[in-house]
């Protein structure tokens, strides 16, 4: 053990490899041709100031986020535009409004996708795209090309500016990529109907954006998001940290790498074939199921049902019993909430500890953050 790097380190800890994030950045572009302009990652995943900058640092300057307090990172850490991808309303709206007007220099925009929400907007700075719903069902204006057309002229009738179309199409999953790139495709082609529609009625689509990680590699197979009248934007998170989800659901040639483990220590030994360890769920998410992680670099562990602060794992037959005390590596089936679960990081360079930094968007901002003053939307 007192060999181990990191055996000086409380545990649970949040370990992130910076070598395997600027790699990872720099695989998502070279996928999108060297255009760093298509690359939107979603930062509900990057969470630190320290990753988006590495984002910056790679030329990716357009990201995409769900929280106010994302919104805030994002722009401080050097994003030129940012889309809160998330319905607003009210106070949320306002708050918006806010901090866009705190960075001037940077373009902010939002999701709408009915008229009654444009009043929330109106007379200020930020841009609308509209979301069409793919079929997740989960918000959207229905895919009907001529309501949509409708809907982006009433937002320029306004005033406000409209930056283009957003379809997120998070429900294909499928294991089987053919079947979902089969799936999406069909998806994309709908959006496309709705893209010749606007140029029909000659209005500027601007911007698509699609995709989290497990449509990815479907939209990069999809010959019409290059070329045309409108700059096409892959929007994935994941990646950028890797998880064993995104493992499952990218094509193994991407050369992606695992960036963040969590560091748990075995304190018990309840059987004979089963430790535990102190990463439980308010550690390492267990929203994506049961075994929530994969113990890395050891074989023969099964992580099973954890509860709070405690991971039972069991031991395969002839496999090595961990000591107590012991430092294991985890990597979590879905790495989004899991690095939310953190107030800091350890980050890394060459397998050594170079920074302890704050996740500086964890949670959401103080209910009191945004202005009293807010326009209600009908």
């Amino acid at each position: 053990m007192s060999a181990d790097p990191f055996s000086g380190l409380l545990t649970p800890a949040l370990l992130i490899d910076l070598d395997a994030v600027d790699h990872n950045i720099a695989t998502t572009v070279r996928l999108l041709g060297g255009d760093t302009r298509r690359f939107r990652p979603h930062v509900k995943t990057s969470k630190l100031d320290a990753a988006m900058r590495h984002l910056v640092a790679a030329g990716v300057t357009q990201m995409k986020c769900a929280t106010t307090l994302e919104l805030r990172t994002a722009l401080f850490a050097g994003a030129t535009d940012v889309l809160v991808a998330y319905p607003l309303t009210d106070a949320g709206a306002a708050r918006t409004r806010e901090i866009a007007s705190e960075f001037p220099q940077a373009g902010v925009s939002a999701l709408i996708d009915r008229p009654s929400q444009l009043a929330a907007w109106a007379g200020g700075t930020v841009g609308l795209m509209i979301d069409v719903n793919s079929g997740m069902n989960r918000t959207g204006i229905a895919a009907e090309p001529m309501r949509i057309v409708r809907l982006a002229r009433e937002i320029a009738e306004r005033g406000l500016a409209f930056r283009g179309l957003h379809w997120y199409e998070g429900h294909l999953t499928q294991a089987d990529l053919a079947e979902r790139t089969r799936l999406a495709h069909e998806g994309y082609d709908q959006l496309m109907k709705i893209v010749e529609a606007f140029e029909h009625a000659r209005v500027a689509v601007g911007e698509v954006i699609t995709s989290g990680t497990p449509a990815f590699p479907c939209a990069l197979r999809y010959a019409r998001f290059t070329g045309g009248g409108f700059v096409h934007q892959a929007s994935p998170g994941t990646l950028v940290y890797g998880d064993v989800r995104s493992e499952q659901q990218l094509p193994r040639e991407f050369g992606y790498r695992h960036a963040v483990t969590v560091l748990a220590t075995v304190v018990s030994r309840p059987l004979d074939d089963v430790v535990t360890c102190d990463a439980g769920h308010k550690a390492v998410s267990a929203d994506a199921g049961i075994p929530n992680c994969r113990v890395l670099e050891r074989e023969g562990l099964t992580p099973l049902h954890p509860s709070e602060e405690h991971l039972p794992i069991r031991v395969a037959a002839g496999a090595h019993v961990p000591d107590l005390g012991e430092l294991l590596r985890l990597l979590p089936m879905h790495v989004c909430p899991t690095v939310n679960n953190f107030d800091h990081a350890v980050l890394l360079r060459g397998g050594a500890i170079v920074e302890v930094a704050p996740v500086s968007a964890r949670g959401h901002e103080s209910p009191l953050a945004a202005p009293r003053a807010s326009t209600r939307s009908a």
